[in-house]
């Protein structure tokens, strides 16, 4: 009996011993990024974290950047499967909570050994357009998870995501050691690691010492090397509270009151406390006053916000992350357009020279004698619904009006000038460096797209464009794109067929939606149908329609037979623009093609809407960026050591 308990003090004695030698998880470092990391050897930190706590099972806490739609209490617990309650209580909110962007928030959740290696918070997240692991451990997450543990606990492949899979996510969490709970640790925060971040700032900002952080996260040197998309564990004594999401819901207490005076004084002793007193509390009053006028300002916005949740919940899929109230009030917003005389255009196109004509009816113009450059547009008919559509426009993507003169037959537009031309003509023109990004690419696919989303949600009645094409589609100096030519646009509440024949159908050829040729149907999926069409033209540097075996044929019908099968990316990969070969990504151009095929499917209703095509190009965007940074990063680390 006596050599049983002996062994027993023997085994918990070895379990506190190596709880105590285990006293930190390891820092995963750069390594996430690579998502082809195993762990055939043991635990590795490019998954979770290791079971090596004290208790199996503990309330943790995760830090998550407020980012649409992912940006109130309610969305940002349904995707952490946090309790809202709690949520709303740790950062001294409401149920009905929406917090500004980037606002840092505190989850609360129910970390747990389920499986013998590792901690994790579970969650279930279902796929939108595009996913890919490292998307949604990265962008999706904020490195909250990790895209080796996603492929482990999920059995679909990562070209097998399409959308509306419901995948589980493992989120990064853990419980305290033995050694940290005698030193005082009774949660641990797990922080997700943004570009400047550095170990002795964390320290700081969350109160704990530099050594204990180090401890916890098994860093080598209090210098060494922080990556976005990691995680730092945060050892804490007390609960967290987030300071920077206070909400106002009730009144500020008032300041404390100054501490009674003694009723007897001397002269000079009582005529120095009535200055005092006076000083006080004219100060008092004041600070009262800035309260106040704090205090409704926080309400009203407070009310506002309340009201923008409960209207979000009665609008359909297409609008639920729009307020009414919001759109209207943009779309309300004019800006002044000038009225121009007709000799102001003549002197400033030269008469309308051959020299200064940009294309067609287009012209250069030079006004304010030379201080401002301008492209007037001679049109020959009413332009009546045009100008007002584009009085209401204010947004970088859309060609801005800058103002309009009338004489005679002939109205005459005047534009902000764009240097570069259309997207068209910079896609055909001899190729630079420029020619040779992706990321340039990418950016001017999402420009149109947010012009668009623009365009959809936030005019007053919301319009459709109806004429998306690479002619249409404007460069700056910068290669950023603005959608021009509002000729045809036309409100959005006609979704029924207009009774247009065929044969009366107006806009570029090969961009026109199917539902539009054959019934004349007007909605904002033909300019989704468009887009996908000019997104193919990005990619491939080709027309809409192009020559194959000596006839003309739509450029998607040959992309679509190849996306699905066998090698598919190697197949894409031979359509790429061809200045875009030393700098191919094959797996970003797969994501491309497949975005756009989404936006060509014939039935409108099957097509993403403007909102989740944006949100597909930021993740593409986010992935290619993870791309080309990469190299850099491992070069500094290689460097570092």
């Amino acid at each position: 009996m006596n050599q049983v308990v002996f062994n027993f003090i023997l085994f918990t004695l070895s379990i506190l011993l190596s709880s105590k030698t285990k006293a930190q998880q390891n820092y995963s470092g750069n390594s996430i990024l690579s998502c082809k990391n195993n762990d055939d050897t043991g635990p590795s930190p490019a998954f979770l974290y290791t079971c090596n706590g004290l208790n199996r099972s503990c309330l943790a806490f995760l830090t998550f950047k407020s980012n649409p739609p992912y940006n109130s209490v309610a969305t940002i617990s349904n995707l952490t499967s946090s309790n809202p309650n709690e949520l709303a209580r740790i950062n001294r909110a409401t149920l009905v909570t929406v917090f500004p962007p980037g606002i840092e928030v505190i989850v609360p959740v129910n970390c747990s050994c389920l499986t013998k290696d590792y901690y994790q918070a579970e969650t279930k997240y279902m796929l939108g357009l595009n996913p890919t692991y490292f998307i949604i451990a990265n962008d999706t997450f904020q490195g909250l998870s990790t895209c080796d543990s996603l492929m482990r606990a999920n059995p679909y492949g990562e070209l097998d995501l399409h959308k509306g899979i419901e995948l589980n996510v493992p989120l990064r969490c853990a419980c305290p050691t033995y050694h940290q709970k005698t030193n005082g640790t009774k949660y641990l925060l797990t922080y997700s690691v943004t570009w400047g971040d550095n170990i002795s700032n964390i320290a700081t900002r969350f109160n704990v010492t530099v050594g204990n952080l180090i401890d916890a996260n098994g860093f080598s040197t209090e210098t060494q090397l922080l990556f976005p998309f990691t995680t730092v564990l945060i050892p804490l004594a007390s609960e967290p509270v987030n300071l920077t999401t206070i909400v106002a819901n009730d009144p500020p207490p008032p300041p404390t009151p100054p501490p009674p005076t003694s009723l007897g004084c001397s002269f000079k002793k009582c005529k120095s406390n009535r200055k005092v007193l006076l000083i006080a509390l004219t100060t008092s009053v004041l600070v009262l006053c800035v309260l106040f006028v704090l205090f409704m300002f926080l309400f009203l916005l407070r009310k506002r916000s309340v009201r923008f949740v409960k209207r979000g919940t009665q609008f359909n899929n297409k609008r639920e992350l729009f307020s009414e109230e919001i759109r209207e009030e943009i779309a309300i917003i004019e800006h002044l357009s000038k009225v121009y005389s007709f000799e102001e255009i003549k002197e400033a196109t030269e008469n309308f020279s051959p020299k200064n004509i940009i294309k067609g009816s287009l012209f250069r113009g030079v006004f304010d004698n030379g201080k401002e450059v301008l492209a007037v547009k001679r049109m020959r008919r009413d332009a009546s619904t045009e100008i007002n559509l584009l009085k209401r426009i204010n947004h970088f993507n859309l060609i801005k009006l800058q103002g309009y003169c009338e004489n005679n037959d002939c109205i005459y537009l005047v534009y902000e000038y764009i240097e570069n031309g259309s997207l068209r003509e910079w896609l055909s023109k001899n190729r630079s460096i420029e020619h040779q990004s992706w990321e340039k690419r990418i950016q001017i696919a999402l420009d149109i797209a947010n012009g668009l989303q623009y365009l959809h949600n936030f005019t007053e009645p919301c319009y459709v464009h109806k004429d998306i094409s690479s002619g249409n589609v404007l460069l700056n100096k910068d290669l950023r794109a603005k959608i021009a030519n509002f000729a045809r646009a036309e409100e959005s509440k006609r979704m029924i067929p207009s009774g247009c024949p065929t044969s009366h159908a107006v806009g570029s050829v090969g961009y026109l939606a199917p539902e539009y040729l054959k019934e004349g149907v007007v909605s904002t999926k033909m300019d989704i149908y468009a887009f996908g069409v000019v997104l193919l033209e990005l990619i491939t540097g080709k027309d809409s329609i192009t020559l194959q075996d000596g006839r003309q044929v739509m450029l998607y019908e040959i992309i679509e037979n190849i996306v699905g099968k066998e090698n598919e990316e190697e197949k894409v990969s031979l359509f790429i623009d061809p200045c875009l070969t030393e700098n191919c990504r094959k797996a970003c151009a797969l994501q491309l093609v497949k975005l756009s095929l989404a936006c060509l499917i014939q039935e409108p209703e099957s097509r993403p809407n403007i909102e989740e095509v944006v949100s597909s190009l930021l993740k593409i965007q986010a992935n290619d960026m993870q791309q080309r940074i990469s190299p850099i990063i491992n070069k500094s680390v290689s460097l570092e050591r």
